[in-house]
Parts: structure tokens; sequence; C-alpha cells
């Protein structure tokens, strides 16, 4: 089993991005977005993400986008400036490959070096072992669930909530 590439995304990856993020809107939890948005609305999010500084990047395997990552700000307010949250979906192919740890371990690397200091991960569903495997795998610890919070598909979904510390995290306080 060869081992996926992993490098930055580029406007060129985003329709597939865009294809792969539409079927977990249509048929999984781990996104409890209900209508999946189009290439243009994700040409905006990337744009988005890039502009505020925050990383981005795809796993190219066999020739093909197998999956992508990116993080973003956690929550808007000022004070959480050095913690982000973490996004990883993979096309279903490619699950059990090795792609979604690949992805996370660039993403954490990437985020340390931009000096941000915790990362958080919000799991949909938390019948979703895959993602909190791989989030385990890569040194997240579980902090809690919220339970019932969506409903998708008829039924109500938990989210998992997972975390790590970037680089020192929370033992020094960042200079200005």
């Amino acid at each position: 089993m060869s081992a996926p590439e992993i490098r930055p995304t580029l406007e060129a990856d985003l329709p597939a991005i865009t294809a792969i993020y539409q079927q977990a809107v249509r048929e999984g939890t781990a996104t409890f977005e209900l209508e999946p948005p189009d290439l243009a609305e994700m040409t905006r999010r990337y744009r988005a993400l890039i502009d505020g500084g925050y990383p981005y990047f795809v796993a190219i395997l066999d020739g093909r986008v197998a999956g992508y990552a990116y993080a973003g700000a956690y929550r808007p307010r000022p004070a959480y400036r050095f913690t982000v949250e973490n996004s990883i979906y993979l096309d279903p192919s490619f699950h059990r490959r090795g792609v979604g740890s690949r992805l996370l371990e660039r993403l954490v690397a990437e985020c340390e070096a931009r000096g941000f200091r915790q990362m958080i991960a919000v799991i949909g569903d938390s019948a979703n072992a895959g993602s909190i495997g791989v989030h385990t795998k890569g040194g997240f610890k579980m902090i809690g669930t919220h339970p019932n919070v969506g409903l998708k598909f008829g039924r109500w979904l938990d989210t998992v909530m997972m975390q790590r510390d970037l680089g020192e995290g929370g033992s020094t306080v960042p200079g200005k």
C-alpha cells in the first residue's frame, strides 16, 4: 500500500473536494450540514481559510484527491486566537488506508509551525469510530460528548469533542 502525497490545496483541487464533501453531507453523519454546498460556496470557504492564515491540505493517492484536511478558527473571539478546529474528509474508497492519519499529522505540524497552541476536533456522531480512532492515534484526548445536539436522517446525533496540545500548548504564554 503506497503512502499518499500530502500537499497544500490548490484551487484546481476544489471540484474533487466539493464532491467528497457533498457525499459526506448527503450520506454521512460526520457533518451536520443538511444541504451540500456547491463549488462556488466551497471555493468561498477555502479562500476565507487561506486568507485567514489557516492551513488546508489534500492527500493525493492513485492520482486522485483521496481526502482533505484544514484548520480554522475554533471561535471568533480574540481570546481563542491560538486555538484551531480541524476538519478531515475522505473519499470513501480511500477509508482505512492511513490517509486520514497522514492528513492529520501534517495539519498538526503546520498548525504548530504557525504558532497555534490547541487543536479541537468536533466529531459528528459518537458512532464515528473511524474519526475518533484517527484523532486518538494523533494524540487527541476525549474531552466530552454533547448528546443529541444534531438531528439528521430522522435521528438525534451526538458530537464528540477531542483536543490536543500544539507545540508548548498551555504551558507557556505566546509572545506578542
